[in-house]
C-alpha cells in the first residue's frame, strides 16, 4: 500500500477508474514513460496510459 501511496496524485486517480489491475510498480514504469514521451504533459500522459490499457483489453 506505501508503494501505490508515493505514487502521483494524478495516477493515482487514474488508477482508481483503471480497467486493468494494475501493479503500482508497473504503473509507476508507465507512468514515467508517458511523461517523458509527453514532455511532461500530464493530460498527454494520462491520455498514453488511456491508449496503453486500450492496447491491452484489445480495443485497438
Amino acid at each position: 500500500m506505501a508503494e501505490f501511496d508515493r505514487l502521483p496524485p494524478a495516477l493515482r486517480r487514474w488508477l482508481a477508474e483503471a480497467a486493468l489491475p494494475w501493479s503500482p510498480r508497473s504503473a509507476a514504469r508507465a507512468w514515467a514513460r508517458a511523461r517523458r514521451a509527453s514532455g511532461g504533459d500530464e493530460a498527454a500522459a494520462l491520455a498514453a496510459l488511456d491508449a496503453l490499457q486500450a492496447r491491452r483489453l484489445g480495443l485497438t
